[in-house]
Formats: structure tokens, sequence, C-alpha cells
């Protein structure tokens, strides 16, 4: 049996999302793409913190040699420390979104930055999926996303997935860790109903695949072959993304999101747009950081 869902931050994000688990420091990362600003907890003290950007974050690593790279909605810079006054932006070769915004993003065991886009208006199939190739290359590897969500990797590193909310479906693709090709994309699983769809995401190390469902309250683990194995449900109906972290790699986080909810909507979900901790069975694995060569503007 699992742990009661506790709130270890109580942040008040309107958009919550991509939580990340620094083991070095023992600090937990995450940002606000609502309210423009990057936060993080210290674990050992509950200490919390938080910083304005310069403009709304898509999603975010860390660096190896220190610091944060961050996708904007309109193109990717870098923090050289958390403090750091004004983010430097990367020239990224003749790059043009149009309608296009990044989104979330994960890196893989190889160091590369993979992040997905939308449409702003979040309708037409028109987002992408993005490997950023050293120095400042970004190569789309797929198209036809009207949303793109959460990105993750089996443990063998032979298998990627890739979450989708507008149309309700997780996708699965064959991986060359080497290349970094993604290949072959299927179904892995699809979500039926009317409500969200799912959002953040991550991986295991038995292969398990802890995937967010917006507005309908829980997080799911998903076998390597679709099958739910688990679910975790949540004082809250909108869970955006989640990571594994903790001393032991066995603590869920999870962000959350008060936004679109009405007064009385708050007044039920009051940990809304906090960030919620479960101790689960299944311990997580470390997310690489970005290896970064970067040219800037």
């Amino acid at each position: 049996m699992e742990s009661i869902v506790r709130l270890v931050a109580p942040s008040r994000n309107v958009l919550g999302e991509g939580p990340l688990w620094c083991p070095r420091d023992q600090v937990l990362w995450w940002i606000d793409v609502h309210e423009a600003s990057l936060w993080r907890l210290h674990t050992a003290s509950g200490a919390v913190e938080s910083r304005r950007l310069a403009k709304p974050p898509g999603s975010f690593a860390l660096i190896e040699g220190g610091g944060v790279l961050i996708a904007f909605r309109g193109g990717l810079a870098t923090l050289d420390e958390f403090g750091a006054a004004e983010p430097r932006w990367l020239a990224m070769n003749g790059l043009s979104l149009g309608d296009e915004r990044f989104n979330d993003g994960k890196v893989d065991r190889r160091g590369r930055f993979w992040v997905g886009t939308l449409d702003r208006a979040l309708s037409r199939p028109i987002g992408k999926l993005y490997r950023l190739d050293p120095p400042n290359s970004l190569v789309a590897v797929d198209t036809g996303f009207a949303l793109s969500n959460g990105i993750g990797w089996s443990p063998d590193d032979r298998t990627m997935y890739f979450a989708e909310t507008h149309d309700k479906v997780i996708y699965r693709y064959d991986f060359d860790p080497e290349s970094g090709a993604a290949t072959n994309r299927r179904v892995f699983a699809r979500l039926d109903g009317r409500l969200g769809g799912p959002d953040g995401l991550t991986v295991d190390s038995e292969g398990g695949v802890w995937i967010t469902l917006f507005d309908r309250a829980c997080v799911k683990r998903l076998l390597p072959d679709g099958r739910v194995d688990q679910v975790v449900e949540l004082p809250v109906s909108r869970a955006t993304s989640c990571t594994l972290g903790g001393p032991d790699m066995r603590t869920l986080f999870v962000t959350t999101a008060r936004y679109g909810l009405d007064a009385q909507g708050l007044a039920r979900e009051p940990m809304a747009g906090g960030v919620l901790a479960v101790d689960v069975r299944h311990a997580g694995l470390v997310e690489p950081r970005v290896r970064l060569h970067p040219i800037f503007v």
C-alpha cells in the first residue's frame, strides 16, 4: 500500500510544471509556466525559493557544467546560476517557429535535450518533436502534434515515450541512443472520455511509465506493455507532471495547477498549485544533465 499524498511545497502555482530532481544537492526544481518563474525545494530544510524569468518558460534542464537551460516559448537560453540576473540566448541557426511554441522537454542519457512544440491555439497538429544537437542545431525528429508533452526513456535506452495531450495518447518510439534516432512511432496507451489528456511523465528503474493525467486527479503507472499497474489518487484535479527523487529515489513528486479553477474549485482543492509527494515502491532513474556547448546571440 502506498503512503498518503502530502504537500511538500505550498507554492500556489498557476501552472506548475517540469519537476526535476537533483540528487547531488537533494533539491527539487520546477517552473510555473503561467507566472514565468523558476522554483526549487531544498528537501532537507523544506525551504522553497523562486525567481522571476524574462518570459514564460515551456521546460528546462540542468546543465552538466552548472547552470540551467530553459526552453522559453520562442527560444532557448541559459542561466549561469539560479540567481543570475538575465538569461543568455542561444543562436539557433535560423529557427523560425511561426505559430509553434516550445513546451515540455527532457534530456536523454547522451546529454541531448529534447523538446516538443505546441500550436498556440492548442488545436492544429503543427507541433514537432525536436532534438538539440551540438552546438545549436534543432533537428525536427517527428511532426504532427497539437500539444506535445511528457518525454522519457526506458531503462535499456531502446524505447522513447512521448505524450500528446490534445489527442489523449502516449506514443512509443524505437530509440537508438548512439545516433539519437527515434523511429517507428506507435500508440503505447490511449485515454478515453472527455476529460483531460496525458501530461508530464517519468520512467522508473523497472521500466514503469508514470504519467500525470490533467483534470483526472491521479497519476498512473503503466507497465512496458501499456497495461495500468497502479493508480495514485490525488487531492487535486490538475496534476501536470511528475518525477521520482528523494534520498532513495522512491518519492514521487507531482506538480499541479490552479489554472482554470474557479473560487469553488479552489475551495475544494486547497493543495492545488502546490507540489505533492508520495512514497512509492519503485525507484526512479537519475535524470541526465544536458551537455551543452552553446553559441550565444
